[in-house]
């Protein structure tokens, strides 16, 4: 296994939802057109991803073709990171979760679960795994949230509760939890409305019990809260400061991965927000990072949408440098002083 430096883009993959009963109701047009496997055309312009997913696109199409390889990854030593952005209500949701247990509607997160540990059972015998799994539901609000550095000056979040699992059924567990701590309101736009980014972390460490090799990989899964027009979401009182906060964590994103984008690394703004610093490693760091783009297909919806395309399009141009969590051996350690 290769554990030099290597570069990779982020990979952008655009979701579009099929229209929901009260856009149908409302007579809006579907406004999007696809073209081949990774372009969709709005309003006569072409916006090129890595894949984009139709209406039609079934939760097993969308992980086996764009998260499944990150289980290999995360297990071969890298950081890895899968986050949904999109404005409210455009399936970001259904994309990172779906219905956790349902074998048909799970989404990347559940689907991420059970394949960790098909891949730990079928490897060698003498791989020891400690697997940590925790979940934060309240990225904005929490105050006992704070994010650190490490001794390699890689981010983490201090607050966030971790647990030991040894099957996918205790990782779901810990998804449970954290779905029913997750803040939701009603609005005009989403009847289930979250109100804050949810980040689910996984966390793995392995070690050849004959060669003392140890391997760490490090997986965030990310559903952030939706940008939202005030006017259309009908947000009053307590949900409109929500309202404000998402979109002012969001802009925050949008400021980094516009720096990233223009190829200013020494001035992007991570400090901006805590999302972005949770973010950091993510976005032009160690971690090789999925971005799914959720779109609504709805002529309503359409200076969002746009919106939400020209920053997934951003954010294809942004480069990482990913390379394997190789700790020395007392061995090798040795010879390095030597």
């Amino acid at each position: 296994m290769a554990d030099a430096n290597a570069e990779c883009n982020i990979k952008v993959l655009c979701r579009f939802r099929p229209l929901n009963q009260s856009e149908i109701i409302r007579g809006d047009k579907f406004i999007p057109i696809f073209q081949g496997e990774d372009t969709v055309i709005l309003g006569g312009k072409a916006y090129v991803f890595d894949r984009v997913f139709p209406t039609n696109s079934t939760q097993e199409q969308v992980y086996s073709t764009c998260a499944k390889q990150i289980v290999k990854d995360v297990l071969g030593g890298y950081n890895g990171t899968i986050f949904a952005y999109g404005q409210t209500s455009s399936g970001k949701t259904h994309t990172m979760e779906g219905n956790l247990h349902d074998p048909q509607g799970m989404g990347i997160i559940p689907r991420i679960a059970e394949d960790i540990f098909e891949h730990i059972f079928a490897m060698d015998e003498n791989l020891e795994f400690h697997i940590k799994v925790g979940v934060d539901s309240d990225v904005l609000t929490k105050t006992n949230l704070s994010v650190h550095e490490d001794k390699h000056r890689v981010p983490y979040v201090k607050g966030c509760t971790e647990r030991f699992v040894t099957s996918p059924e205790e990782v779901m567990d810990v998804i449970d939890e954290g779905k029913a701590n997750r803040h939701v309101a009603v609005t005009n736009m989403n009847e289930h409305s979250s109100r804050s980014h949810s980040i689910f972390l996984i966390n793995i460490k392995q070690e050849n019990v004959e060669t003392e090799q140890k391997l760490s990989g490090k997986l965030y899964l990310v559903d952030l809260a939706g940008s939202e027009k005030v006017s259309k979401t009908g947000a009053e009182g307590a949900v409109l400061d929500e309202a404000k906060n998402i979109n002012k964590s969001l802009s925050a994103l949008g400021n980094v991965i516009s720096a990233l984008a223009e190829g200013t690394k020494s001035h992007v703004p991570y400090r901006d927000s805590k999302m972005t610093r949770i973010l950091q490693d993510s976005l032009g760091g160690n971690c090789r990072t999925t971005m799914f783009i959720c779109c609504s297909p709805s002529s309503y919806n359409d200076t969002e949408t746009k919106s939400t395309l020209m920053f997934g399009q951003r954010a294809k141009t942004i480069r990482n440098t990913v390379s394997v969590n190789l700790e020395l051996t007392a061995e090798q350690n040795k010879k390095n002083e030597n």
